[in-house]
């Protein structure tokens, strides 16, 4: 018996066990409607069928044709505006595919409960966005042959797990190297966690973006945050608010970008004409900020739509072409970027 057999066998007995626990009845009994029986009474065998339509039980040799497949989206949050685009991505491209999704979070459930609920729901698969993943999952994912997509991981997985993400360091460098060519020379950045592999990609991008013009890298004008507006509204505050302060920000997600612009705001920074502020993103609020932000932007609905793709494709056992896909990022130009002010000239005793 294989792997996945195995799990799925040790799954629908753990099921049955449940079930019965919950009717007040012997495994036995339940074992008995499960086969259709005839000594159980009617009201008990209602109860039993009804809960096991409710947990998704499949009769061992019985179709489950009519029964509409499944899928599991797990987020590590469901706050932020790359969640609610990726999602949407997911969710429309399993629709296509006559697939349900089941969206989840780690907040309250552990990656390895998903995979336990993904064996037990006999799903086609788990796509895991934007989360750490433990070396015992992934052991266990491998183990058992688990269909599962990673969507912008936040740790590097084994190389036999699908990924699935965007060229990070070229659209980070793409962004900065669009604030240089505007003239701009200080330039800052709101990093993602040095332990998030988009943070370090865009961090390194930005860097060799600097490095390529010939501008020295300032650590003190990086600050490393969560994908969240407000640790970057304090951070922002914490390069803006100084006597050299930046004429550029590039923020690594559009989250941080909006905190950026309050934090300009609260200041009394205009933006762009003070300062420009580029985002890495494009979410549909970056259209919606004001000023609209220059943003990179990622293609979400394409990522959704490659990991149900990806995944349907490891559960039906065919082969991948590849364990790993990139997606090409693109520069979107609106009003929050612009070349930096010029300083009003001064005569010859240093005068305005």
């Amino acid at each position: 018996m294989t792997g996945p057999a195995r799990s799925r066998r040790n799954a629908q007995y753990g099921l049955l066990t449940s079930i019965a626990d919950e009717a007040g009845v012997s495994l036995a009994t339940v074992s008995k409607v499960v086969h259709r029986r005839r000594d159980v009474s009617e009201a008990t065998r209602v109860r039993i069928e009804a809960l096991l339509v409710e947990r998704g039980y499949v009769r061992a040799g019985e179709s489950d044709a009519r029964r509409p497949r499944r899928i599991l989206a797990v987020f590590r949050d469901l706050a932020g505006p790359y969640t609610l685009e990726v999602v949407r991505g997911i969710v429309e491209a399993a629709a296509e595919a006559g697939v349900h999704t089941i969206v989840g979070t780690t907040s309250r459930r552990p990656i390895a409960q998903w995979l336990q609920r993904s064996v037990e729901l006999d799903a086609a698969g788990v796509v895991i966005v934007i989360s750490a993943l433990a070396e015992r999952d992934q052991r266990r994912i491998l183990d058992q042959r688990l269909p599962v997509v990673l969507l912008d991981p936040l740790n590097a997985p084994s190389a036999a797990i699908p990924s699935i993400g965007v060229t990070n360091w070229h659209g980070a460098t793409t962004a900065v190297q669009h604030l240089i060519d505007l003239g701009h020379r200080r330039i800052g950045l709101l990093a993602g966690r040095s332990s998030s592999l988009a943070g370090a990609a865009r961090l390194h991008g930005y860097r060799a973006a600097l490095a390529e013009a010939g501008i020295p890298y300032d650590p003190a004008l990086v600050r490393s945050t969560d994908f969240d507006h407000g640790e970057a509204l304090r951070a922002a505050r914490q390069v803006l608010d100084r006597s050299e302060r930046p004429t550029a920000l590039f923020a690594a997600s559009d989250a941080q970008a909006l905190g950026a612009l309050e934090a300009a705001r609260q200041l009394g920074i205009a933006v762009p004409r003070e300062l420009s502020i580029m985002s890495f993103d494009d979410t549909q609020v970056a259209a919606m900020a004001s000023p609209p932000l220059s943003a990179v932007r990622q293609p979400f609905r394409e990522l959704g739509q490659e990991a149900t793709r990806v995944l349907l494709h490891l559960a039906e056992g065919r082969p991948l072409a590849t364990r790993r896909r990139e997606f090409a990022t693109e520069l979107v130009v609106r009003m929050s970027t612009a070349p930096p002010e010029t300083p009003p000239e001064t005569d010859q005793r240093g005068r305005a």
